[in-house]
């Protein structure tokens, strides 16, 4: 069954990324949809949405996951300022 998590970071407002939306099955491909409708980058990565769907909604992320979801930031910016990063 498909899942989903969506993340934001204001490093202004906050300490670390929040969950903000989670979802498996319809849910997911809702999270899916709303994303793309709104052109934000969206990356696969089945063994982080597991780990990142136990964070509750509304909660940063553990300090266990800030390397992972690091290198999701960085694949970001990557595509949004359409350069490679080393």
């Amino acid at each position: 069954m498909k899942k989903a998590v969506a993340l934001r970071y204001d490093q202004n407002k906050e300490n670390a990324p929040k969950v903000i939306a989670k979802g498996k099955g319809e849910s997911a491909e809702s999270i899916l949809k709303i994303a793309q409708l709104h052109n934000l980058p969206i990356r696969q990565d089945e063994d982080l949405v597991e780990m990142l769907s136990k964070v509750e909604i509304d909660h940063e992320i553990p300090e266990n996951l800030y390397i992972a979801v690091a290198e999701v930031f960085k694949f970001i910016y990557s595509l949004t300022h359409k350069e490679t990063i080393s």
